[in-house]
C-alpha cells in the first residue's frame, strides 16, 4: 500500500499563516534587548542630559547673581585660564593621577604576586586587602585625616618603637602632601587592582612556566620574561581605570586636607565645588567642562599606547 499525503484544508492553512506573525512578534517583544531600556533611560536622564547641559551653560552667564541666563561666548574661559588657577589645578590632578596610577598598580601587582598561592591564609588575606574597595571614600579620609595629625596614632606608634615624642605634621608639608595622599587613595583602591593581576596570573599557561624554570630561569628572570608580558591585559585595565578615576578624585582629598596646605592638593574637582558653592555655576560648569575635555584628551593616547603594546607582545 502506497500512503497518501493529504494537503492541508484551506481554512487550516489560513489559521497557520495568521498564528505565524504573532508568534514572531512575541519573539520579538521578548527578545533580550528590551532589558537594556531601563539602563539606557537611566543613562541617558542622568549622563547624557547633564553632559549636555554642561556644555550649553559653559557659555552663559549662569550665578545666582544673575535672574536671568544669558549668553557670554567665551569669556567664562578666558577669565579661567587667565587667573592662573585653573592651569595650577589641572597640574596638580595630572600630577596626583599618575601618583596614584603607579602607586596603586605597584601595590597591587605585589599583592597579586605575594598571595598568588591558593591557600587558607592566602584567600583570606585577598579578602581583607578588598575591604577597603567596598568602604566609604569619606570614611577612608577621615580615618586617615584623624590618624596622620601631629597628635595622631601613627605618630603615637612610631614615638612608643622610637621611645620619642613624634609629631610629625604628614598632610601639613607642600611639598610632599600630595604623596602622601595619593598613598591613601592607592591603598583603598589596591585591592581591586590585586584581584585583576590575580586573575591574569591564572590564565598565564603553566607548563610555559615549566619550561622556563626547567632551562634554569629564574624566578625574576620568569616574571620579566614570562609573566609581566602577559599581564598585559590586565596593566592595560588598571592603568585606565586607576588614571581616570583619580583625574575625577574629590571625596578622599576633601575629607584629608580639603585641598591645603596652601592648594598644594587642590584638585580641580575641589575647585569646581567651592567656585559652585559660592554662587559662580556657570564657571564651576566650565571648569567641570574643562577636566572632561582633559581626561577625554588623556585616556584615549594612553589606552591605545596600552592596547598596542598588547598587540606587541
Amino acid at each position: 500500500m502506497t500512503a497518501q499525503l493529504t494537503p492541508l484544508a484551506p481554512a487550516a492553512s489560513t489559521r497557520v499563516a495568521r498564528k505565524a506573525p504573532r508568534g514572531g512578534l512575541r519573539r520579538r517583544q521578548d527578545h533580550p534587548a528590551w532589558f537594556l531600556v531601563p539602563a539606557l533611560i537611566i543613562l541617558i536622564v542622568f549622563f547624557f542630559v547633564p553632559t549636555i547641559f554642561n556644555f550649553v551653560y559653559a557659555f552663559t552667564n549662569w550665578s545666582s547673581f544673575h535672574s536671568e541666563i544669558g549668553f557670554v561666548g567665551f569669556d567664562n574661559f578666558t577669565a579661567l585660564f587667565s587667573n592662573g588657577s585653573l592651569i595650577n589645578d589641572l597640574r596638580i590632578t595630572l600630577v596626583y593621577a599618575v601618583l596614584v596610577a603607579v602607586l596603586q598598580n605597584l601595590f597591587g601587582l605585589v599583592l597579586a604576586l605575594v598571595l598568588e598561592r591558593d591557600t587558607a591564609i592566602n584567600r583570606f588575606a585577598r579578602v581583607a586587602f578588598f575591604v577597603p574597595v567596598v568602604m566609604s571614600a569619606l570614611a577612608v579620609g577621615y580615618i586617615f585625616q584623624a590618624m596622620l595629625k601631629p597628635e595622631g596614632a601613627l605618630n603615637q606608634i612610631l614615638g612608643f618603637f622610637t621611645g620619642q615624642h613624634v609629631t610629625i605634621a604628614w598632610l601639613g608639608s607642600t611639598t610632599w602632601t600630595i604623596v602622601v595622599v595619593a598613598v591613601i587613595h592607592a591603598w583603598k583602591w589596591m585591592g581591586l587592582s590585586m584581584l585583576i593581576f590575580l586573575a591574569g596570573l591564572k590564565t598565564i599557561n603553566e607548563d610555559i612556566l615549566e619550561a622556563a624554570r626547567l632551562d634554569g630561569a629564574s624566578w625574576w628572570t620568569t616574571f620579566r620574561s614570562i609573566r609581566f608580558p602577559l599581564l598585559a591585559p590586565a596593566v592595560t585595565f588598571n592603568v585606565a581605570t586607576a588614571l581616570l578615576g583619580s583625574m575625577n578624585g574629590f571625596d578622599i582629598v576633601q575629607a584629608t586636607t580639603a585641598g591645603g596646605p596652601g592648594g598644594s592638593t587642590e584638585l580641580l574637582n575641589i575647585f569646581i565645588f567651592r567656585t559652585f558653592g559660592q554662587g559662580l555655576f556657570a564657571q564651576a560648569t566650565t571648569m567641570s567642562l574643562t577636566l572632561f575635555l582633559m581626561v577625554t584628551i588623556l585616556a584615549f593616547p594612553v589606552i591605545y599606547f596600552l592596547r598596542r603594546r598588547e598587540n606587541v607582545l
